[in-house]
């Protein structure tokens, strides 16, 4: 058998996954693809656009990882999202507590990244204080906390939690081929919805929802193929090179963040390596600030007052805790864990989007003005 070269291996998965979030910053700066910014739209404007941009992406993503799956290119049971543990109420607080902060710090994980590729200072002081809360979540006294309570209340599956997975014993039908229809079904609805309003169809608009549909895609056969070791020479275990979690993942900007934190402080320490997560999070600012800086649209931002410094804390903080406890951001579980199809995640899109209306309620009313003034 041949011997793998581990270390090499290693490089390609890192250069790889620095090229796709590169690209993926460039776009995300150019269009202005924002979640937050999608459910805003609809409550200030009416406009649906980015919602669309950001189901168009689902839909993608959704397709990819479906038939990536069905060629055998990945093995759709090895990812982060598909364990038998289904922790309802975990993700549903979770997912309403993150989209809650995003709409107070500005936008979500990703939005956070091109920003400050774009020159804004507020959003280097957010990704300090989400790194910061979100591996207190993981390991700190948040975790303690969150372990205790939230993660207590769970349904205890037979299967894995994706929808082929549980539903097909009950239809009496092969897993594969199940996944290959539902995964169909759900990635063309996702898409048909997108397309369905002719105004739509503009090039940013496709750019957007394409561009990061198939970064998720690629990212997946990074970590799921290109990194993936049947039997490493040191362990003679099976191994997803450089993930965190040890399985295989795509994009997701909470649990990254603390890990960037935590590689960039502990720097000597030579256990602590670059991963897939590490090296997405540089090249979302980087491939940002290019286009900012061609563009000629880079600009310093700072904060406007007290109470705005106050809104990106209590944001961010929000997004760590609940980043962490849903498993996953408006890109972790809101795509990357849809494109498997995993329940949890379609729990965790409408939590999503409940927060941050009820974050645009709140300071809706904080701008109203007081009629005993």
């Amino acid at each position: 058998m041949e011997v793998v070269d581990i270390a090499s291996l290693g490089k390609s998965v890192l250069w790889a996954t620095f090229a796709i979030t590169f690209v993926l910053g460039a776009v995300m700066q150019k269009t202005g693809f924002c979640s937050m910014g999608a459910v805003s739209d609809i409550f200030i404007m009416s406009s649906w656009d980015r919602l669309r941009q950001w189901f168009l992406a689902i839909g993608i993503a959704v397709l990819g990882f479906t038939l990536m799956s069905y060629f055998g290119l990945i093995d759709p049971l090895k990812s982060f999202y598909t364990g038998n543990k289904f922790l309802w109420l975990s993700t549903l607080v979770g997912s309403v507590l993150f989209g809650f902060g995003m709409v107070l710090s500005s936008g979500c994980g990703s939005k956070t990244l091109v920003r400050i590729g774009g020159g804004n200072l507020k959003s280097i002081i957010v990704f300090l204080v989400l790194g910061l809360t979100a591996y207190m979540t993981m390991r700190g006294f948040l975790g303690v906390i969150r372990i205790n309570t939230l993660d207590t209340i769970f349904i205890a599956l037979n299967t894995p939690q994706d929808l082929p997975s549980l539903l097909s014993g009950p239809l009496g039908i092969e897993r594969g081929a199940l996944h290959l229809v539902l995964g169909l079904i759900i990635g063309f609805a996702f898409i048909a919805y997108a397309l369905s309003k002719r105004s739509f169809w503009t090039v940013e608009n496709f750019l957007a929802g394409i561009a990061v549909g198939l970064a998720i895609c690629a990212v997946w056969w990074v970590s799921g193929n290109l990194g993936y070791v049947a039997e490493d020479p040191n362990t003679l275990e099976e191994v997803f090179l450089l993930t965190n979690s040890g399985r295989m993942e795509s994009l997701s900007f909470v649990a990254p963040y603390a890990y960037s934190l935590d590689w960039l402080m502990m720097f000597s320490d030579t256990s602590k390596v670059l991963t897939v997560g590490i090296v997405a999070v540089l090249g979302m600012i980087l491939g940002s600030a290019a286009v900012a800086i061609v563009t000629k649209s880079f600009r310093w931002e700072s904060f406007r007052n007290t109470e705005d410094t106050a809104n990106h804390l209590v944001g961010a903080s929000l997004m760590g805790f609940g980043g962490v406890t849903a498993l996953g951001c408006t890109v972790g579980q809101g795509l990357s864990g849809i494109s498997t199809l995993a329940l949890g995640s379609f729990l965790a899109l409408p939590g999503f989007i409940f927060g941050a209306y009820l974050g645009l309620r709140y300071l809706q009313l904080r701008l109203a003005p007081n009629p005993c003034s």
